[in-house]
């Protein structure tokens, strides 16, 4: 055991870390955002784009202009306080303005700001490494993933590093970053970016940090509040874990947050590590206050995230650039293609885990644009589902706030064994709210969590006129999905492998919702049973 941990095991049994101050010889505030998605302009209660009249009514959340607002205040509040500001990850995807421009904004927005790091999230190579390496060399500040490996010679190799190092005044702290292991399936980084695994990366990582000196360690990661949770206690020598992925909202004070902030989990050797994130799109940010000792063991933290609702007034000068950059956009945006009897419901801890509206909404439109082809099936993955969207008219801009991916519709064969292993592979992960679990039309199924992954699924049935029946093992079906899920995105192999007379370049899918809400208007939200989720009442999720 180090002196350093030796002594954050009698700092951990002197002082319990919590909202309360203590003195300190070294005082760090960490400003903190994560899954931003995009989400340039403020959004609503659901996650989406914040109409005219929402915003008037003063119901509008985050936004850039927010962001930079919120930050600049900090900064003038704390002076000569250390600050560090932080992105988790994602910037990438989520709104028309990453779909028209890309990176560019995402770089000039962040440099605007003040970022010290950020994290390359699994978003970030939605569009390939191209994308990422654009904003990679317009960014003024680092882009940091340890264990996520370049080839050699590879258009990434020797573009972004492991950690940074950051100097206070002489006191030095280090920020190491990890990337959830299966981006590969969760987006597009190809075959030249290879991942290691979180634990075994940062135990090295850690030890190479301390031997330069360095006894503040920030993990800032892009893998997810449960892993992150692992991290913790696996890894010796981390301070302090800022993340994303999970779209986690902590708080101490609001009985509907997922766990505290921070939450705190005991390393080896007994210290806490307290963990922090920030919900997404912007609608809070994280502010963290952390007291070292001269050991650089962790004696107190405080803080909590500030919402970034109307109270908030948004910087001027990024609200004009916003509008400004916006401009050709709005036509489309404003586009009305039909209207919903109630709200639709794309959150996605409903669409990760159970039979969701808008999940319906999307398989049936699918499925419907494709039936003259033969095809009967729709399965639809419930991470591509980004928003939920509010009764009364909906544009266009909402319907792409939903599906910001520009997926096609993929068309192909399969047989009924087929389609059972890609259920099986769709709640494989439900406990950790992963975006493949599916979303159905045409089919029905039910699951059990509490069985071992591979087993979950105890019932299928295929619609055959106005009737179910049981799913034909045998049998060969048409189905209908987007071309990320027919590739093998969301861990879909078995689409990619054993699909026969694939066909994976239909019109967009976020045209084809629109056109099926222009058809079918008003719309109607439901959900009729489709999905069933059978685990026994007492099952108890295992801990990762």
């Amino acid at each position: 055991m180090t002196n350093r941990l030796a002594v954050g095991i009698l700092a951990a049994g002197a002082l319990a870390l919590s909202a309360g101050t203590a003195l300190a010889d070294f005082q760090l505030t960490i400003l903190h955002i994560n899954d931003f998605h995009s989400r340039i302009e403020p959004i609503n209660k659901f996650d989406s784009t914040c109409s005219a009249k929402e915003s008037d009514a003063g119901e509008c959340f985050g936004g850039i202009a927010r962001v930079k607002s919120a930050i600049d205040a900090k900064r003038k509040e704390l002076e000569a306080t250390n600050l560090l500001v932080l992105d988790a990850g994602d910037q990438f995807q989520g709104s028309l303005y990453y779909s028209t421009f890309k990176s560019a904004p995402v770089a000039e927005f962040m440099n605007g700001i003040g970022f010290d790091a950020m994290a390359i999230g699994n978003h970030e190579f939605d569009d390939g490494p191209a994308e990422l390496d654009k904003l990679i060399g317009a960014v003024k500040f680092p882009i940091i993933s340890g264990n996520t490996v370049a080839a050699k010679g590879s258009l990434l190799d020797g573009k972004y590093k492991g950690y940074v190092i950051k100097e206070f005044g002489g006191e030095k702290v280090a920020v190491v970053s990890v990337l959830a292991t299966d981006t590969s399936e969760t987006s597009s980084p190809g075959k030249d970016i290879t991942f290691e695994d979180e634990v075994t990366y940062l135990q090295k990582a850690v030890k190479e940090i301390e031997a330069e000196g360095v006894n503040k360690i920030i993990a800032l990661t892009h893998v997810g509040y449960v892993k992150d949770q692992e991290i913790a206690a696996k890894v010796d020598g981390l301070d302090v874990i800022v993340g994303g992925h999970s779209h986690t909202y902590l708080s101490s004070t609001d009985e509907k947050a997922s766990g505290p902030y921070p939450t705190l989990v005991k390393n080896p050797s007994g210290v806490d590590v307290p963990i922090v994130t920030a919900y997404a799109y912007s609608k809070y940010l994280g502010d963290l206050t952390v007291n070292f000792n001269d050991q650089g063991v962790v004696t107190a933290t405080k803080g909590a995230p500030i919402l970034l609702d109307a109270s908030v007034t948004p910087d001027e000068g990024y609200a004009a650039r916003v509008k400004e950059l916006g401009k050709p956009l709005e036509e489309l945006k404003a586009k009305v293609v039909g209207s919903a009897a109630e709200a639709i419901d794309g959150d996605r801890k409903s669409c990760r885990a159970v039979e969701c509206s808008m999940g319906n909404l999307v398989a049936d439109a699918a499925l419907e644009r494709v039936a003259s082809q033969g095809v009967t099936i729709s399965i639809a993955n419930g991470g591509g589902l980004r928003a939920s969207i509010d009764a009364g008219d909906v544009t266009m801009g909402e319907v792409l706030t939903v599906l910001p991916f520009q997926n096609t519709l993929a068309t192909f064969q399969i047989d009924g064994a087929g389609i059972k292993e890609a259920l099986e592979n769709g709640v494989s992960q439900v406990d950790e709210g992963a975006g493949r679990f599916p979303q159905v039309s045409g089919l029905k199924y039910t699951f059990d969590r509490s069985k071992p992954v591979g087993s979950r699924v105890t019932s299928v049935e295929v619609k055959d006129g106005d009737a179910f029946v049981p799913l034909d093992p045998a049998k060969t079906y048409g189905v209908v999905t987007n071309n990320y899920v027919r590739g093998g995105g969301d861990g879909f192999k078995t689409f990619a492998e054993k699909a026969a007379n694939a066909y994976d370049y239909g019109p967009n899918l976020e045209e084809v919702v629109a056109e099926y809400l222009t058809t079918h208007n008003p719309y109607k939200p439901y959900t009729d049973g489709r999905i069933t989720d059978a685990t026994p009442a007492d099952y108890v999720p295992p801990k990762k």
